[in-house]
């Protein structure tokens, strides 16, 4: 039988499969409902300092290639958030990464101050949600702010491992990838959504979102998320979990071989539910037996190779 385990910053995983952070809702119920499912990690819904409605209804909407989403980071705020967190961190039996989004330095050092005494596995810096325009521009579009976020809150987390989560809306994500890693960033995590995007209702002669605009994701963004993996992977010596539009055991191996080293299965469960886990897993372990892989480790970074 082929082996799925995976170490990650120095944290192993039952397997390369995690949630993304924005996908399950609600804390811990929706989170629950990927490990069962066979989710080797899981990336909490990222908190935001004060409690958010989300943006108008609808929410997220699918088209032929993929979805468009502009929830808007509902959710609970930090002091109903770290509650809800710890009590997670102590039942999940798979990883947890701890996601947070903010657009100011000094919202992130609250947020590793306040959450990282609970000691979770990882600590998620949402960089760059792109459907939060009231809250301000994403520090993910600079080098010299994702440096300064990541640099803030590593003098906090001490031995916690630190990711910066990526947007793609860059002229060169690498670059940003570089900076943070001389920050202090431990992994990267990488690609948020591509856009935003609009799609019309051409009956009703409006935008389907509520918000009008919205994220994209899905199967059409997988290019731009392997290209995104592949270019940061030369830039960096830092793991990186690489997610968009990953769909089947094909995507992760793609993936993996662009150098990603955990991979982000997050808008297949809108196609698939959420046994599209079990169905990646069971491919990569035949992958693997055909291949002759002892280790997911032997397809990392493969595509770079002479």
């Amino acid at each position: 039988m082929a082996d799925l385990t995976v170490t990650y910053c120095g944290v192993k995983f039952p397997n390369p499969l995690v949630l993304p952070s924005g996908i399950a809702q609600e804390i811990p119920a929706d989170h629950e409902r990927a490990i069962k499912a066979g989710a080797g990690g899981i990336t909490t819904k990222s908190l935001t300092i004060e409690s958010r409605e989300g943006n108008p209804l609808p929410r997220v909407a699918k088209y032929e290639q993929g979805f468009l989403n502009s929830v808007g980071l509902r959710g609970p705020g930090i002091e109903k958030g770290k509650v809800l967190i710890e009590e997670f961190l102590k039942t999940s039996p798979v990883p947890v990464i701890v996601s947070v989004f903010a657009t100011r330095v000094k919202d992130f050092e609250r947020f590793a101050g306040e959450l990282c005494p609970l000691n979770p596995p990882l600590f998620e810096l949402n960089l760059s949600c792109p459907n939060v325009d009231d809250m301000g521009k994403p520090l993910g579009l600079g080098c010299e702010s994702s440096a300064a976020a990541v640099s803030a809150v590593k003098k906090i987390a001490g031995k916690i491992p630190v990711l910066a989560k990526l947007t793609p809306n860059v002229p060169n994500i690498a670059e940003v990838a570089r900076a943070c890693e001389d920050a202090g960033a431990d992994g990267i995590a990488a690609i948020n959504t591509v856009g935003p995007g609009m799609l019309i209702d051409i009956t009703r002669r409006k935008p389907i979102l509520g918000a009008k605009r919205g994220g994209v994701s899905g199967p059409a963004i997988k290019p731009v998320a392997v290209r995104c993996v592949y270019d940061i992977y030369e830039a960096v010596k830092i793991p990186i979990i690489g997610m968009g539009g990953v769909t089947t055991w094909q995507d992760a191996v793609e993936m993996m071989m662009a150098g990603a080293t955990l991979v982000g299965v997050g808008s297949a469960t809108y196609l698939k539910g959420y046994a599209v886990y079990e169905e990646i897993k069971k491919g990569l372990e035949k992958y693997m037996d055909k291949e002759g892989l002892k280790s997911l480790k032997q397809l990392v970074g493969v595509a770079h190779e002479l």
